[in-house]
């Protein structure tokens, strides 16, 4: 197939689509607000039913739900007949997703998530379903036309389930006042996670390089070849006063000074970047990558704590 071809072909899908999720973006009601209102007021979590790929679809909002403050869990259809339906509790709401409304696994199946929880949802794309006519409640996510040129495979119906749940997530979210460090405690060992609560000192290199500001050339070098940082940290009474870089040593050399009278105060940069050790690690990484720099100073209340590097950070996806 030719590329111009292939290009013409995704196009048209994602404008088929698009064109369906303008369609949805229209139908939301006040069906929705009840919907809404029913997850967010109920004692209980929020059970979602599907089967096929409103399955998939269906796990996908679980997985939003659980991680944006609603408690949720998926139960597959064909699995509730056979035993799972213990996990309803009648506190309980259901969201029950399928396109037909018709499959055999549903409608063997409705009357039980009706009479077992306190709310059925239906998201379906057909309003005259068995499901339709058991629920509470009515999201209609019907599409006049799937994306896949046979009309078979589910396209842009388990997009606007997807994007329909999505939209579920971020009403109840807002609702339940949602926010930053609420997010951080569901999701601590991601990136997402480290860059919304790691602190600098989980980072600090145990390597703490220092001289004084009386230090000769010799100490300054030996400072700076004990630790993989190429810095070392110019302090009087643990009280920084300045930085020496392996940098600040090739240009010394380049003057072609008689280096033996030099101390480490008369090439030390004065006055650099520090941060405290309980700062956000992403304020460290800001300050390296707004400063052009590799390495920065942590301080404890002002006194010199450790170095933190932006290659460490990095490698701890924090950015």
């Amino acid at each position: 197939m030719e590329r111009d071809k292939i290009i013409s072909i995704a196009k048209n899908t994602l404008t088929i689509e698009i064109s369906e999720l303008e369609k949805l973006k229209e139908r939301i009601s006040d069906e929705f607000v009840k919907a809404v209102e029913l997850i967010h007021s109920a004692t209980g979590k929020l059970i979602v039913v599907g089967i096929g790929k409103s399955a998939h679809v269906g796990n996908k909002i679980v997985a939003t739900l659980n991680s944006t403050g609603t408690p949720s869990q998926f139960l597959h259809a064909s699995e509730a007949i056979h035993g799972d339906l213990g996990v309803i509790q009648n506190q309980d709401v259901v969201l029950c997703i399928s396109n037909s409304g018709n499959s055999p696994e549903i409608t063997n199946l409705v009357s039980y998530l009706k009479d077992y929880s306190s709310a059925l949802i239906a998201m379906t794309g057909n309003r005259k379903s068995k499901l339709a006519e058991f629920s509470d409640v009515i999201l209609d996510t019907h599409v006049d036309l799937e994306a896949c040129p046979n009309k078979l495979a589910p396209t842009s119906s388990t997009t606007n389930q997807m994007a329909l749940g999505d939209a579920l997530a971020i009403c109840l979210m807002e609702l339940n006042d949602f926010k930053e460090n609420d997010f951080a405690k569901f999701h601590p060992g991601g990136s997402l996670g480290k860059n919304l609560t790691a602190r600098v000192e989980q980072f600090v290199s145990s390597q703490k390089p220092q001289v004084s500001e009386d230090s000769s050339i010799r100490d300054v070098i030996i400072s700076i070849s004990s630790s993989s940082h190429g810095i070392t940290v110019v302090t009087n009474e643990e009280k920084i006063i300045g930085v020496i870089t392996d940098g600040d040593l090739r240009r010394m050399l380049l003057n072609g000074d008689d280096i033996s009278t030099i101390l480490a105060k008369n090439i030390m940069s004065a006055n650099p970047k520090t941060i405290e050790k309980d700062a956000l690690a992403k304020e460290a990484m800001k300050i390296l990558k707004d400063n052009n720099i590799g390495q920065l100073i942590v301080t404890e209340n002002g006194q010199y704590f450790g170095i933190i590097d932006l290659h460490k950070l990095l490698d701890e996806g924090i950015n």
